[in-house]
């Protein structure tokens, strides 16, 4: 950053591009009413704005003819303390001027109050300084407020910050008013430089930075002095010290200031610490040298500090200005903690915010490092490059935590907080610091109120020494002696569910690590080579049949009431709770119960339940709550008796990063800090959750390890839809004959009514209902009727499902492969200028493919077979790629670069010298022109590096790697489908740059379904009108996977574009004319995720504003039901229009979930009304943009919102979770709320959003209910897999319909038939009943529950013989698991 500055006047030219080499640049076209207005929150709101600039103001009383006044924002406080003692130090009379000196830091300018001050300040300021203004939104109230006063004040000295605000430098004739809008040389040729050169010319440039002003003094011309003075300027303010400062405002003064100038004034020169170097509190130097640097360390400093030889040594980075500006207190702190826990220092900083150069000169030899700079490694806040940092990283080869410190927050505030971590800060110093592969962000320090100074926090200190030491200890402790403790799940808190996680094979995947661990060294027995999955899983449960609760069984330790209390520091404070320890849960009564097994220096535990599942009146009311003593006595087990060197999650996900504390940053009174303690924690998790993932990153710091999820294959057809599908391919032979085409018609129809596809597609009936006889039909309209069938049966059979469960460690098969390559091969990407080939293969036939899918779409029986030919083609074209690349054992030997090889085959004729899959697509009838297309070889390039991806495994690798103490390559998280980098898995997992969504991409998707939703939704309304409001549910998975697809479609519904500041962050937003939307603004109700909330805070922030920038635009409200609905709010409820648009809604912070998902799966609820209250209680807290540091409840705007809602509508974005998959979708449906909310007493249409294909979708929930059930719960292919794996397979299955009834219960649109027929297929069915109860007792039994309980509460309507046989089944299974059978 500072050498495109120092660069940029090296001959007084403006330097277009500065600070934004990374990102591309902005279109500005079809701007309109851009929102320029700033935030605006009522004085002292939010969290963040309780320090006062008037701390900041000295020297207001001081006067004399040569005075001068100075105003300067900067983004944090470090140079507050330097700019007081300067102006001081201007006062004492020596100079001749006298100085007024005021100082704002940018968070405080989202006040009102303070705006003005500000502006008040200015009007009779003589120079302005600003620095480091990257906030979007600030950045326009500092722009708007200087624009005003800049051409009087004499000088205006903006450092690096956004292009706007630095187009206000005006010293002199210099100015940077060009800047960003034209090209210059220089800045080309800095460009080319910094790819070619990295870091090496960062560092020349700020040489080159010092060393100007003297080559400048010798060029002619005002411009080249000027030029000089603001480069001058700039030293001073990196030198940061009092003397620096000092004579920064002393040179401008007296050279730019008419009272102030002075010619006789010798200002001194900067006094500047080397660009880079090793600093220590106790060196007598900074040391620009290594070697000179360990001589002083192990020979004089190390033995003063009674250090060992072999003592662990950690690096850490520190920011340069806290050591100009003699604020390095908290630096001080940490190095002084960690010495005297017998470690060696090392620390290191650079002039610029590219720690790279340092970290790979002076990290000789480190076990952990610490970067206390909170910023990304290598580009601070502004632009970051996280390939560079994660090559430097994995060169060094140890574990990099990135420690937090205050910035815009008090100690006292962020103690207070609920929020914990300022939203800005998440952003910039947690979100971008986990791209380059960081873990643990831990608050170490904060500031003084008064004096702005950095201050350590003494616990969060220790903390963070002791957790980089433990961390660093993995690297230097013999494997042999290390103690791993692994934890596993149950949830459920019952036996059939011990060992859960999505779609893992937890058992299997236990054993496999085990062995690795014996492998590479680790103390466990011999038996773990011979024993199976379920040798292991009786030996941790030791009956599986047997209750979770029972104290007799699994018992490892039993930690007496004593031990508890004297180990377990926090120990008193549950009992508000829970009441005296030992309580009831994970107790014999007198004692604290440790469930598991040890193997050996391997201890596999079962962590506790959250206590409180069984219990619907915690559930309704707790807005959290404490975990229980057993809970809190496993976790001081694993630290403080076993003594586990590292602690391994296994599997997504526990319980232990949910639990009650901030959001972001933990104190020491956060219990997932408390509980997590200082030991290593790893932990597995399914590649596909990346928001829950960073979760647990931040609130446990854990480093995660992804897994993969289960290979997918296409649902296929069964039963009853493989027989119609078979009357259909019947059909396209005989459709003409007027005798046999309309039998077969009626056929397919009895069939369909009897597969009951009726409820999905129109079969032509009668006004009185009946179905019309196809001897009466025309033949177009027979080709319609049965286009719609196969148009269904198509849906039905491409569907991607997740066969089985995954095993840590084994890749997929070839076979396993082909599904996922297939959907990857069906995507355009045009950013890697790649084509799917269904469009390929439609260009080859002369047609469009949009053309094709919307014929599809709409039953036309021509364009339903071409596609399903699409769909063929495409399915062996990549067959026969991964058939060339198969070994005989079914597993990939090798990927062939055969598109690469023999690209120039395609210009033959014929199948000679074509590629396998040439070869396959030449054989098409219909598609045969395509093999010759040029397009193909780029698209199988990019599958053969898919293919790559998809079979490589890392998974023990990784884990093993964090266990010797070594860095753990960070990649993103999400679905490998739409972004194939999140394979191969065994990556430290992240999500994304949370102020990079929503994507202009992902805003054109966006687009396209809310064009479908609308048309759908008129084409349903009886007078064909669009929706007043729609009810929208936010995922941070969903918005990760999709780059923000949901984020962008409320937008577009309130016709709101999102764009893209100078840096490429989206945080501006521009009113669509109603002219160009085309129709009315709708209005929106967003409950977000509490996930969602935590990583995407700021994106709330963005869809508040824009609701809110929607219902002040003053236009007619037939065509703006936002502001219709909050007008009509405001005067109901006697608040502003403002308040009354609240419309972004969540969870208090630190909660999650409505818990209704919860009350389900325990069976905990007496009504649905409970339900639904719990979701308004536990999801009605609101998000203000005006007072961005607060989520007030705000249940009776929640409800008058709701209470306006016409439709409720939810996006499915991946083939790997669908609505029976998780609880999630079910707790947050709002659909039965809505209907006794509104007035009316109207049940709200349902719709889902379905994105896992190339061909978006819009359906009704019924709809989607019906397609999830027939692909997953009730098909052959899906339950025959899960139970292959046994006893957590049968769980899944039970899982599905337990999930199934949740839809029942929140929406009510689930159909009798799918109870009816997963009745007929698991409890029917003799020989189905036997293999459920053998395998996974426990799970049988929910599910004959759950059969019973959807019958009791009126979800399934069936015959007495079947509820007889359920309750004699429970019975039986009852008797079975209490013993009482054993046969």
């Amino acid at each position: 950053m500072v050498m495109l500055f120092g660069a940029a006047v090296v001959y007084g030219v403006v330097v277009s591009g500065f600070l934004l080499p990374a990102r591309p640049s902005v279109p500005t076209t079809r701007l309109h009413a851009v929102e320029e207005r700033p935030i605006t929150i009522n004085s002292g709101a939010g969290l963040f704005t309780a320090s006062r600039p008037e701390d900041r103001r000295v020297g207001a009383d001081v006067g004399g003819d040569a005075r001068f006044k100075v105003v300067y924002v900067v983004l944090e406080s470090q140079y507050q303390a330097s700019m007081t003692a300067a102006v001081k130090a201007i006062n004492d009379g020596r100079s001749g001027v006298t100085c007024e000196c005021v100082g704002y830091l940018l968070e405080e300018l989202r006040d009102p109050a303070n705006v003005e001050a500000f502006k008040r300040d200015l009007s009779d300021a003589n120079i302005f300084v600003g620095s480091l203004i990257f906030i979007q939104e600030l950045a326009d109230v500092v722009v708007e407020a200087v624009s005003v006063e800049r051409d009087r004040m004499d000088a205006v000295v903006v450092f690096p910050s956004m292009p706007e605000v630095m187009r206000l430098n005006k010293v002199g004739s210099f100015t940077m008013a060009s800047l960003g809008q034209s090209k210059s040389v220089i800045s080309e040729f800095m460009k080319s430089k910094r790819k070619e050169d990295g870091s090496s010319f960062e560092e020349a440039m700020l040489k080159l930075l010092r060393t100007l002003p003297k080559v400048l003094k010798f060029l002619p011309g005002d411009k080249a002095k000027d030029a000089k003075s603001f480069m001058m300027s700039f030293q001073y303010w990196l030198g940061g010290s009092p003397e620096n400062l000092e004579s920064m405002l002393l040179s401008l003064a007296t050279t730019y200031v008419p009272a102030a100038r002075r010619d006789d004034l010798e200002v001194a020169e900067p006094v500047l610490l080397p660009d880079k170097g090793i600093w220590h509190p106790m060196a007598p130097k900074v040391f620009e040298d290594a070697k000179e640097y360990y001589d002083w360390y192990e020979n004089v400093h190390a033995k003063a500090a009674n250090l060992e030889a072999t003592a662990p040594t950690v690096g850490v980075v520190l920011q340069k200005s806290h050591i100009n500006t003699g604020d390095a207190g908290h630096y001080v702190s940490l190095v002084s903690e960690l010495e005297a826990r017998g470690a060696k220092v090392v620390c290191v900083y650079s002039g610029g915010l590219d720690f790279s150069g340092p970290i790979s000169e002076y990290f000789l030899k480190v076990d952990s490092v610490i970067n206390l700079t909170g910023f990304a490694l290598v580009g601070g806040p502004a632009s970051q490059d996280h390939p560079k940092a994660v090559e430097t990283l994995t060169k060094l080869g140890v574990p990099y935590l990135c420690a937090v410190p205050l910035v815009f927050q008090s100690f006292q505030e962020w103690e207070a907080s609920e929020l914990g971590l300022h939203p800005v800060q998440v952003a910039l110093q947690v979100s971008l610091p986990e791209l380059d592969g960081a873990i643990e962000p831990i608050i170490y320090a904060g500031r003084e109120g008064i004096t702005g100074k950095s201050v350590p926090l003494d616990d969060r200190v220790t903390v963070l020494a002791r957790r980089a030491l433990n961390w660093a200890k993995l690297k230097n402790k013999a494997n042999a002696d290390k103690k791993i403790a692994v934890t596993i799940f149950s949830f459920p808190p019952d036996k059939g569910n011990v060992g859960t996680a999505a779609y893992l094979d937890v058992f299997g995947s236990i054993l496999e690590v085990a062995r690795e661990l014996k492998r590479t060294g680790y103390t466990l027995p011999d038996s773990v080579n011979s024993m199976t999955a379920e040798d292991l899983m009786d030996s941790v449960l030791t009956d599986k049949e047997a209750r979770y609760d029972s104290p007799t069984l699994n018992v490892l330790y039993k930690m007496s009431v004593d031990e508890y209390y004297e180990l377990t520091p926090y120990a008193q404070e549950l009992e508000e709770n829970w009441g005296p320890a030992p309580g009831h849960l994970n107790s014999d009564g007198a004692n604290l119960i440790v469930y598991g097994v040890k193997l050996g220096n391997v201890f596999v535990g079962v962590q506790p339940s959250f206590g409180y599942e069984g219990d619907p009146m915690r559930l309704l009311f707790s807005k959290s709550a404490s975990p229980h003593h057993g809970f809190a006595a496993y976790y001081t087990y694993l630290e403080k008796i076993f003594e586990a060197d590292a602690v391994l999650h296994f599997g997504t996900h526990g319980s232990l990063e949910f639990m009650p504390g901030k959001q972001v940053g933990m104190s020491g009174a956060c219990y997932p800090d408390r509980l997590a303690g200082c030991v290593p924690n790893l932990y597995y998790y399914a590649a596909n959750n990346p928001s829950e993932a960073t979760i647990a990153k931040r609130r446990s710091y854990a480093a995660t390890i992804s897994y993969l999820t289960p290979p997918a294959e296409n649902a296929g057809l069964y039963k009853g839809l493989k027989e119609l599908s078979e009357l259909v391919s019947s059909y396209q032979g005989l459709r003409e004959n007027e005798g046999r085409g309309p039998s077969i018609v009626n056929s397919i129809v009895a069939a369909a009514i009897s597969c009951n596809l009726d409820k999905d597609i129109d079969l032509t009936k009668d006004d009185a209902g009946a179905v019309v006889d196809a001897a009466t039909m025309t033949l177009d309209d027979r080709d319609a009727v049965v286009g719609r069938v196969y148009r269904k049966l198509m849906e039905i059979e491409s569907r991607l499902l997740p066969m089985g469960l995954h095993t840590v460690g084994v890749p997929p098969t070839a076979e396993e492969a082909v599904a996922t390559l297939v959907s990857i091969a069906e995507i355009d990407r045009p950013e890697d200028d790649v084509v799917g080939l269904p469009r390929i293969l439609a260009a080859s036939a002369n047609r469009q493919l949009e053309e094709v899918y919307k014929n599809a779409d709409a039953g036309v029986l021509e364009d339903v077979e071409l596609l399903q030919q699409m769909t063929t083609t495409t399915r062996d074209a990549v067959r026969a790629l991964v058939d060339a690349s198969t070994g005989s054992d079914g597993r990939i030997k090798r990927v062939e670069p055969m598109a690469k090889l023999m690209a120039s085959a395609a210009l033959f004729g014929g199948g000679l010298g074509l590629t396998p899959y040439r070869q396959t697509i030449k054989k098409s009838s219909v598609f045969s022109k395509a093999a010759e297309d040029p397009a193909l070889t780029p698209l199988f390039e990019y599958l053969e590096f898919c293919l790559k991806q998809v079979v490589a495994d890392n998974e023990l690798g990784a884990l093993v790697s964090a266990l010797d103490g070594a860095y753990v390559e960070p990649g993103p998280g999400g679905d490998p489908i739409r972004n194939p980098n999140v394979l191969p898995t065994g990556k430290n997992m992240h999500a994304l740059d949370p102020q990079s969504i929503p994507t202009a991409a992902a805003v054109d998707c966006a687009g396209r379904v809310v064009d479908k939703l609308l048309d759908r939704l008129k084409a349903d309304d009886k007078n064909g009108e669009y929706p007043e409001s729609v009810a929208f549910t936010l995922w941070g998975t969903d918005n990760i996977k999709t780059y923000g697809e949901s984020l962008a479609q409320v937008m577009e519904l309130v016709g709101v574009r999102p764009l893209p500041d100078a840096l490429g962050r989206v945080n501006k937003l521009q009113l669509v004319p109603l002219e160009e939307l085309g129709r009315p603004r709708i209005d929106v109700v967003v409950s977000c995720s509490g996930v969602f909330r935590d990583l995407f805070i700021n994106q709330m922030n963005l869809l508040d504003r824009a609701i809110k920038l929607a219902a002040e635009a003053d236009e007619p409200l037939s065509q703006n039901f936002v502001r219709k609905h909050a007008l009509e709010q405001a005067e109901a409820n006697g608040i502003t229009l403002r308040e009354a648009a609240t419309r972004v809604f969540s969870n208090a912070a630190g909660s999650y979930s409505a818990n209704v998902g919860l009350a389900i799966e325990n069976g905990g609820w007496e009504s649905e009304q409970q339900l639904q209250d719990q979701f308004v209680g536990r999801k009605g807290f609101a998000f203000n943009s005006d007072k961005p540091g607060e989520i007030n409840q705000q249940t009776e705007l929640f409800k008058a919102a709701l209470a306006t809602v016409d439709v409720t509508f939810q996006n499915l974005d991946s083939s790997e979770i669908s609505l029976s998959d998780v609880s999630h979708y079910y707790d947050s449906d709002p659909t039965k709320v809505v209907q006794g909310l509104r007035k009316d007493g109207k049940k709200p249409s349902a719709m889902m959003a379905d994105t896992t294909t190339a061909n978006a979708q819009v359906r009704t929930l019924a709809e989607t209910v019906r397609l999830d059930a027939r692909t997953k719960l009730l098909n052959p292919k899906f339950y025959e897999g899960m139970l292959s794996s046994g006893y957590e397979g049968a769980r899944e299955i039970t899982k599905r319909l337990r999930n199934t009834m949740g839809w029942s219960a929140t929406s009510g649109e689930v159909d009798n038939f799918v109870y009816e027929d997963a009745n007929d297929t698991f409890i029917k069915d003799p020989e189905m009943q036997k293999r459920l109860l053998e395998t996974n007792p426990n799970a049988f039994r929910d599910m004959v529950t759950t059969f019973l309980e959807a019958n009791g509460r009126g979800y399934w309507d069936t015959d007495e013989d079947n509820i007889q046989r359920l309750q004699d089944l429970y019975q039986e299974v009852e008797d079975r698991i209490e013993g009482i059978i054993t046969t």
